[in-house]
C-alpha cells in the first residue's frame, strides 16, 4: 500500500472580496515528487502557495500536511515543517550567509556545532564553498548567488516540503538554466519534495513530477510531463505553442 501524501489540497477556494481566486482546487503531493503549479499571471500559483503554510486562509475546502490538517498545526510549526524560497531569496541584509542559512535552526534551538555543520554541508551542497561564501553578506553576492543561498536556508531544518515562489524568475537566462540542472542535481541528493511555481512552460517540464496547470483560479490539468506534451486543452495549447516559438521541435529536448 503507497503511503500517505505529504500534502493533499481538497477543494479549495479562495476569494478576496468579491474576487475568486482560486475554484475548487483539488491536488497531492507525494514523497520525493516536484509537483509544479504553471499558469499565466493572476491565475492563482502564489495565492495556492500561501494557502499551503498559512500566508492565506482559504474561504472552503481543506489541506492536509502529513495526515493532518493545516489549522490543527500551530502556524508557526506548520511554516518551519516548510522550507520557502521566492524569487529574491528574501535574505536579511545585516547577516551573513552563515547566519542566514542557520536561522530556523537556531530558532529550533539546534546546538551551534551542529549548526554550523549543517550550513557548511548545505552551501557545499548548492556549489558556494562554504569557506569562502559562509562570512559574505548578501550585498556581496550575485544574484544567482542569493538564490542558491535561499535554497540551503530552505533546507537548513530539513523539512518535509519547500515551496517554491518563482526563485528563479529574475535571473538571467544562463544563470537559471544552471540553477535549474543544479535544483534537479540536488533533488536527487537530498530526495525531497517540492511544490515549485512558475509560469514558463520549458522550466515546468524540466523540473516536474507533475505538472498542475491552472487557469482562472482552476486546476486545468495535472499530469506528468509526458502526458502534458499531448494535452489539447486550449490553455495546455496556448502555453505548447511556447515551446514552438522557442524553436523546441521534440518532446525529448522540452524536458531535458
Amino acid at each position: 500500500m503507497p503511503p500517505p501524501p505529504i500534502l493533499e489540497i481538497r477543494n479549495l477556494s479562495c476569494r478576496f472580496g468579491n474576487r475568486t481566486i482560486l475554484r475548487d482546487v483539488s491536488l497531492t503531493v507525494s514523497e520525493g515528487e516536484t509537483v509544479v503549479l504553471l499558469g499565466r499571471s493572476g491565475s492563482g500559483k502564489t495565492t495556492l502557495l500561501k494557502t499551503v503554510n498559512g500566508l492565506v486562509q482559504p474561504c472552503e475546502g481543506a489541506i492536509h500536511f502529513e495526515g493532518k490538517p493545516t489549522t490543527a498545526w500551530d502556524p508557526i510549526r506548520l511554516r518551519r515543517r516548510m522550507g520557502y524560497v521566492i524569487q529574491d531569496a528574501g535574505l536579511f541584509p545585516h547577516w551573513t550567509v552563515e547566519a542566514n542559512v542557520g536561522l530556523v535552526p537556531r530558532l529550533e534551538n539546534w546546538a551551534p556545532d551542529k549548526i554550523a555543520q549543517r550550513v557548511e554541508f548545505l552551501l557545499d551542497a548548492v556549489g558556494l564553498a562554504s569557506a569562502e561564501f559562509r562570512h559574505r553578506y548578501p550585498r556581496q553576492l550575485s544574484g544567482g548567488q542569493k538564490q542558491r543561498v535561499g535554497i540551503a536556508r530552505a533546507l537548513a531544518a530539513d523539512p518535509p516540503l519547500l515551496l517554491f515562489d518563482e526563485p528563479f524568475g529574475a535571473l538571467d537566462p544562463i544563470t537559471r538554466f544552471e540553477l535549474q540542472r543544479h535544483f534537479l542535481e540536488l533533488r536527487n541528493t537530498v530526495r525531497k519534495t517540492a511544490l515549485f511555481v512558475t509560469h514558463d512552460v520549458r522550466e515546468a517540464l524540466m523540473l516536474c513530477s507533475r505538472i498542475a496547470l491552472l487557469k482562472d483560479g482552476g486546476l486545468d490539468l495535472l499530469l506528468p510531463p509526458q502526458e502534458f506534451l499531448a494535452a489539447r486543452t486550449p490553455e495546455a495549447t496556448a502555453f505548447l505553442a511556447c515551446l514552438q516559438d522557442r524553436g523546441i521541435s521534440s518532446e525529448s529536448e522540452a524536458i531535458r
